[in-house]
């Protein structure tokens, strides 16, 4: 997949809540910062955990997903580099309200909340970052509820593997996600889900390979996804 990636240089780079910032401040806030590396599969966080750190995606993906009493995972949303996630906590002082696991081999950077706090206090344009950022979760959540009432389970399988493509224009484009991951996202069964990708293969769209989805034809995903463009 094509995903924009940090400037080695300078692991902020990109990353919109940081991009107003001065060249010193910036590099203050990273000298603040703790490396970490998580291996596939490894839980980061878990709902309910406190909210003590800032996580700035440097490599990798972040599933984040809330659980059901049954044990059930719905997939909110997939953190890829130069993205943050566990702004809203940080916000509130509040717990986790959804967990955090590493779908791939990952690198990020952890910014506490106090270092959070005390950067927004000396650098105030840094709430207008945070509250756009809260502002594209709750309109990606809405925009979930909605599809789960007018999208039938293809359209929700479509218009997943659309938003995992991204922006690339490459002709195909590998999506390091596996079925089950992607019933999850989708809202819907592995076998249902796994059925919606056998009649899109056929349909020349995507093939599999492995543990991997290569879609060959977004915009037909697109318009089966009801999405305009």
């Amino acid at each position: 997949m094509d995903h924009r990636m940090p400037d080695p240089g300078d692991a902020l780079t990109g990353v919109d809540m940081f991009a107003g910032l001065e060249p010193e401040v910036r590099q203050r806030v990273i000298a603040a910062a703790v490396p970490r590396h998580y291996r596939k599969g490894q839980i980061i966080f878990v709902e309910h955990d406190p909210g003590d750190s800032l996580i700035i995606m440097k490599r990798g993906a972040v599933a984040v997903f809330r659980t059901a009493p049954t044990g059930e995972r719905a997939v909110l949303t997939v953190v890829r580099p130069p993205d943050v996630l566990g702004e809203v906590s940080l916000l509130d002082a509040s717990t986790r309200s959804a967990s955090a696991e590493a779908i791939e081999d990952s690198q990020a950077l952890s910014l506490s909340r106090v270092a959070f706090m005390e950067l927004v206090h000396s650098n105030p344009r840094i709430l207008d970052a945070v509250m756009r950022s809260v502002g594209g979760l709750i309109r990606r959540l809405t925009e979930q509820n909605a599809d789960h009432v007018f999208l039938d389970l293809p359209g929700r399988v479509a218009k997943t593997l659309v938003r995992l493509s991204g922006e690339s224009q490459a002709p195909m484009i590998t999506i390091e996600l596996n079925q089950s991951q992607l019933a999850e996202m989708a809202g819907g069964s592995r076998q249902s889900v796994n059925q919606a990708i056998g009649s899109f293969a056929s349909r020349g769209w995507l093939r599999t390979e492995g543990r991997r989805i290569v879609v060959t034809d977004v915009q037909a995903l697109r318009r089966r996804a009801g999405m305009q463009g």
